[in-house]
């Protein structure tokens, strides 16, 4: 297990310089000065700026010096902001997209078994034709749209009830969650719910199940210790990199109902070229989607005992 783990943790390292390089590479290509828009015209003023960002070096020494600033946490220093650094853009911005992407998780994966459960032990029954059709809706409308009829509806219910039920915007509160998780989890808890449903319907017809049933064990006890408790292991494979997903992805939901999540400076960053915030954040959301999966394949090891790993 120790051994798989070291092995796994070295193709993480490998892919997370695999991103970095990427992203190195992709800004460089990209058209336009990050300096473009300061106010500092005057060649001695951008002379300066641009030794201390690094810009006149060689792109060889520049990818040199990006790299030896990553092995040491250090992101750089934001163009468009300030004396701010990119390390401190993250540590203040994505406790905020984490918490309300541990709560669409919760959501989703709550949701996404539950309702699974349901449809498989309905099968082609109204219950299972209804909630397939709400599945399906639920992956095919784009984010930005489940978004703009949240907010609508909420709006719609305030003016209705009279008073602020639940806030349209804004963050500091659990109310101020609610909404905005229950959107960005929707996608995922679809999708989880198809994986559940697959995985009960082939629990179902499994040996043991049929072998529970023969020993004249409980309905209730046969669905919870055998079935459901042996079709959620494909859901909990998933669940890492839905996690990282759900927590990195939540750009557009972020934007739409006014969360100051990094998710919100991310977008800010491509708009005005913010070199170093853009490589910063991408390679952070992928070392963290990385060692999600990392996390996932060694859990499920220890979850699953027909697992042999190594």
């Amino acid at each position: 297990m120790w051994r798989y783990t070291f092995k796994r943790l070295l193709q993480g390292v490998i892919t997370v310089w695999f991103i970095a390089t990427a992203t190195f590479a992709a800004m460089h290509l990209v058209p336009g000065d990050p300096l473009a828009s300061d106010k500092a015209v005057s060649e001695e003023i951008r002379a300066n700026l641009e030794a201390k960002y690094g810009l006149n070096e060689p792109v060889w020494k520049q990818y040199t010096i990006y790299l030896g600033n990553l092995a040491q946490g250090d992101f750089g220093i934001s163009f468009t902001q300030k004396n701010r650094l990119v390390n401190d853009i993250i540590r203040e911005h994505f406790p905020v997209s984490a918490t309300l992407g541990l709560l669409a998780v919760l959501f989703a994966g709550l949701g996404g078994v539950i309702w699974g459960a349901l449809t498989a032990l309905y099968r082609n029954r109204l219950p299972d034709i209804i909630i397939m059709f709400l599945v399906i809706l639920g992956i095919s409308v784009p984010s930005f749209v489940v978004a703009a009829f949240g907010q609508l509806g909420l709006v719609s219910l305030n003016n209705l009830a009279g008073f602020n039920v639940l806030p349209v915007g804004g963050w500091g509160t659990v109310a101020h969650m609610l909404v905005p998780a229950m959107v960005l989890g929707l996608s995922t808890m679809a999708y989880l719910t198809r994986l559940m449903r697959s995985s009960m319907l082939e629990i179902v017809s499994s040996d043991f199940v049929r072998t529970a049933k023969a020993k004249g064990l409980p309905p209730t006890r046969i669905f919870t210790a055998h079935q459901l408790r042996n079709a959620v292991l494909p859901v909990i494979t998933v669940l890492g990199p839905a996690i990282a997903a759900i927590t990195t992805g939540g750009f557009v939901v972020e934007l739409v109902f006014a969360i100051p999540g990094l998710g919100r400076y991310f977008v800010e960053a491509v708009q005005q070229l913010d070199y170093t915030v853009i490589m910063g954040t991408t390679v952070f959301y992928g070392a963290f989607l990385v060692f999600m999966v990392i996390a996932v394949d060694v859990i499920y090891g220890f979850i699953d005992p027909r697992v042999r790993l190594e």
